[in-house]
């Protein structure tokens, strides 16, 4: 774990590093442009190109999941698998129910009636991240929220294994979740089959989920002809923390973010180096009894920073700054120090609210934005999959209590026909 002095003047180039901003390179622009412009040309041509490129999969026999395969999951599910996915979407079901937005209507100062409504989107897609493990979580996470929202048609993207099957666990979690349409592709040209269509599946009108680099660019180059979420990439972790954190406690949040992969980013900000120190040892200790020990080592060596300040308030600068996509907030006095933590997308408050709960069972969707967009964007919720519409109703007493204003504005901008389309209503001409 690399470990910086905020105070040292030979730390300042990194520490102007983490004020990041979610910006693509030129190459991964590049190439999904490629990507996208082949799936729009080629079509189901072009999905099965591409998987049997990337994933060594042939998907030649039909790119969607098939009802024997749905069935085949569920059997092979095992039933306390079962009972975590319950549970977590009923928190999901629980969490979204309350954050959805309401419809609401009422009497502006000219007594127009004025409102919105708030009515789910029809068909919405959500990308599933495959790889060195099936993200069973992020399946509810998404599909969850869509379904808690209203959605009818809820179609994933995810990548299948060389053998053109997807992850049993994952599969039964996407039905759950009110999934009806499993494509098998994955990458950004999963992304672009979902946006613009293919012989095989129609387009969606939003797309949301985390993903790799090239997915991340992939959604972003495709607003317009979808709506997104947010640009989730690679996991990340900040912890802040003083002398009242115990140091097992901030290793096992760390070492278990960095299970994530190689290009997780784990940070430690404190003003204690006696709870570095500590943190340090702990990481080494349990990463012996962890299954993959020694790749979390690695991970933590070659990706991870300690950043040691003068006193929180410093701390909460960085933190700031970095806008990490995770926060442990381990400090006395929490409550007062919350309010201060403006861009984190989540903050876990004590040393008792463990990140991995979040993961997976909380209810909050862990479908966050990384890479410095949390400055800019908010985490996945039930609100995003509702569309707004606003509703203006008058009479004629709010029309005529309205017609000066409107015309006045309409002198002002040049618009004379706007004027007139009120004045026309109150003159009775």
């Amino acid at each position: 774990m690399k470990v910086v002095d905020y105070s040292e003047a030979s730390s300042q180039d990194f520490l102007q590093s983490l004020d990041r901003r979610a910006v693509p390179s030129a190459r991964v622009r590049e190439v999904v442009a490629g990507i996208i412009e082949q799936v729009r040309s080629q079509g189901d041509a072009a999905l099965i190109e591409l998987t049997q490129k990337f994933d060594g999969a042939d998907l030649s026999g039909g790119l969607l999941v098939t009802a024997e395969e749905w069935a085949a999951a569920e059997a092979a599910t095992e039933e306390r698998t079962k009972e975590a996915i319950a549970a977590s979407l009923r928190n999901i079901t629980f969490f979204a129910k309350k954050s959805q937005r309401q419809d609401w209507s009422d009497h502006n100062e000219q007594g127009v009636q004025v409102g919105e409504r708030f009515v789910p989107f029809e068909r919405v897609g959500c990308y599933v991240p495959g790889g060195k493990a099936p993200l069973v979580s992020t399946a509810l996470m998404t599909a969850g929220f869509a379904k808690a929202a209203g959605v009818r048609e809820i179609v994933a993207a995810t990548p299948c294994g060389p053998d053109g099957t997807v992850n049993a666990a994952l599969l039964y979690a996407l039905k759950a979740a009110g999934v009806t349409e499993v494509l098998k592709v994955g990458g950004a040209q999963g992304v672009a089959a979902l946006a613009l269509g293919t012989e095989s599946i129609a387009p969606v009108q939003k797309l949301v989920g985390p993903g790799n680099s090239y997915v991340v660019e992939a959604k972003r180059q495709l607003i317009g002809a979808i709506s997104i979420d947010l640009l989730p990439g690679p996991s990340e972790i900040m912890v802040l923390a003083d002398d009242s954190a115990r140091a097992d406690f901030v290793a096992a949040d760390l070492l278990g973010q960095a299970e994530h992969g190689p290009d997780s980013v784990v940070g430690l900000v404190t003003p204690s180096r006696n709870l570095l120190e500590a943190v340090l040892l702990e990481i080494d200790k349990q990463a012996q009894s962890l299954s993959r020990g020694d790749y979390l080592r690695q991970v933590l060596a070659d990706g991870a920073f300690a950043i040691v300040v003068p006193d929180l308030s410093v701390g909460v600068q960085v933190v700031n700054a970095f806008s990490p996509e995770h926060l442990s907030l381990v400090v006395e006095d929490e409550e007062s120090w919350l309010p201060r933590i403006l861009t984190a997308s989540a903050i876990y408050v004590g040393s008792l609210s463990p990140v991995a709960v979040g993961d997976f069972l909380a209810g909050p969707s862990h479908t966050l934005p990384t890479g410095g967009s949390g400055k800019s964007f908010s985490g996945l919720r039930a609100d995003q999959f509702q569309r707004r519409i606003s509703v203006v109703r008058m009479d004629a007493d709010s029309v005529a209590r309205s017609v000066e204003a409107v015309e006045e504005f309409a002198r002002v901008e040049g618009l004379d026909a706007h004027g007139q389309s009120v004045r026309i209503r109150v003159s009775g001409d």
